[in-house]
């Protein structure tokens, strides 16, 4: 039981970290960079308030999962400063995140060829 708990929480990072993978490969494909964008400050504020929200609630999973002792509340600790880290760093961009940098060995596998 306890594998699937890891394996379902495995598999939540996994595709919440996905969403950036398709969207910098759209951008690449267009020839432009996501770090191009200049958000307005009206569309900061808007952004920053869905971060915040989908922090927020990704911050009571992981709660669950410490309460139902999938994760141990050190574990858990960790999970949410790294959430908040993620969110300074967004905030620190004007909401613009950096995806680029996650696919280094894509690129240089590619280079290769």
């Amino acid at each position: 039981m306890k594998k699937l708990w890891i394996s379902l929480v495995t598999a939540f990072f996994i595709g919440f970290t996905s969403l950036g993978l398709v969207a910098s490969h759209v951008d690449a494909e267009e020839g432009e960079g996501v770090n191009d964008v200049e958000l307005t400050e009206e569309q900061k504020n808007e952004m920053a308030e869905l971060q915040r929200n989908v922090i927020d609630q990704h911050k009571e999973i992981v709660d669950k999962y410490v309460e139902f002792g999938v994760i141990d509340e050190e574990k858990g600790e960790k999970i949410k400063t790294h959430l908040e880290e993620n969110y300074k760093m967004l905030e620190e961009n004007d909401f613009v995140p950096n995806w680029d940098h996650r696919h280094q060995k894509d690129k240089d596998k590619q280079e290769d060829e």
